[in-house]
């Protein structure tokens, strides 16, 4: 009989989780029979969380770093290559085995009133995944929805618990949707784009509060995002993806502070300066717009819109992986 996850997980050496080569393409068809091609929204990606580390996966909208993560969750299927989750391929579990993967992984959602069922209170809510995975004691369901919602500071939690997602603020919502991620007692939360549809008066409390419960718990956190202004206090390593692709990956004060690809460059020129001072400086960003993952171009992907550009090279060949400094990681022929 196969070993569960849970049973992996005392003798699992290594990362908590690989991923080798993978690419989850999603087949377009006109007419719906006719096909016409793929749309590669993740096009071979290699990478390894450590167990208790938060990191971050960044770049600009379509650049592949929603479908990466739903890739993770099992909600699509990969067109090929490996996810290994504490020991074991996410491909070898049989359903039941693939159950436990799941409460094993929790998931912020990017929409927090869109994730939470509006006809359910937040009770109904939080013992919903308790019931799916055999929690059949009302009490011990009733007793850990509670903690759940101590955790996230909505307290006390009977204020919160018959309440409707209607009846919640944005802020509220989102930490009922991580008190939903926690309760099961995973190993390592996805956390997609969380602030980027709270007010900004909210989005500093959040990511500390993900930050705190993911240091406390020892989580293993993946924080998807689009703007690097958020990370510099909250990741510890990120990969920068473009266009399907990582492109750069490094410690976070040493990508921020050495970027190495023309990409990440030009991701940290667009970060808005708060210094009034600043406002008349011109800024230097790439021109176009992302390419079309169902024809990317040849050769670097970012190619068509980067200034450094190898004629010959960088529009005929896909840069391998190089390490322009010690730990830092980038796919640019610049550094052959």
């Amino acid at each position: 009989m196969n070993a569960s996850i849970r049973e992996v997980r005392t003798s699992a050496t290594g990362p908590v989780l690989s991923v080798r080569d993978l690419h989850t393409w999603f087949e377009l068809r006109q007419w719906g029979f006719l096909r016409v091609g793929s749309v590669r929204a993740v096009d071979g990606v290699n990478f390894d969380l450590k167990a208790g580390e938060a990191v971050a996966f960044v770049g600009e909208s379509g650049c592949g770093k929603s479908s990466l993560a739903r890739t993770l969750l099992g909600l699509h299927q990969p067109t090929r290559g490996e996810v290994i989750f504490e020991g074991r391929s996410l491909g070898t579990l049989n359903a039941a085995e693939r159950k436990a993967y799941l409460a094993r992984v929790g998931y912020v959602q990017q929409d927090p009133y869109g994730a939470l069922p509006p006809f359910m209170d937040v009770r109904r809510i939080l013992h919903e995944p308790l019931i799916v995975h055999g929690v059949r004691s009302r009490a011990e369901r009733d007793k850990r929805a509670r903690a759940a919602l101590e955790e996230v500071r909505l307290s006390p939690p009977e204020d919160f618990l018959s309440k409707f997602p209607h009846m919640l603020s944005g802020g509220q919502q989102q930490r009922v949707v991580i008190a939903r991620a926690l309760i099961l007692r995973p190993a390592m939360i996805i956390a997609d784009e969380p602030v980027s549809m709270l007010d900004a008066s909210v989005r500093v409390e959040i990511l500390q509060l993900l930050r705190s419960i993911q240091t406390d718990h020892g989580l293993t956190l993946a924080f998807i995002t689009h703007d690097l202004s958020t990370v510099r206090h909250f990741a510890e390593r990120i990969f920068v993806m473009y266009a399907g692709r990582i492109v750069e990956q490094a410690e976070v004060n040493e990508l921020l502070n050495h970027p190495q690809h023309p990409y990440t460059q030009a991701l940290l020129a667009a970060i808005s300066d708060p210094d009034a001072d600043n406002a008349h400086q011109q800024r230097e960003v790439p021109p176009g717009e992302p390419p079309s993952l169902l024809k990317p171009p040849a050769g670097c992907r970012f190619h068509p819109r980067c200034n450094r550009m190898i004629a010959g090279t960088c529009d005929r060949e896909y840069p391998p992986d190089l390490e322009p400094r010690s730990g830092h990681g980038t796919a640019c022929w610049l550094y052959r």
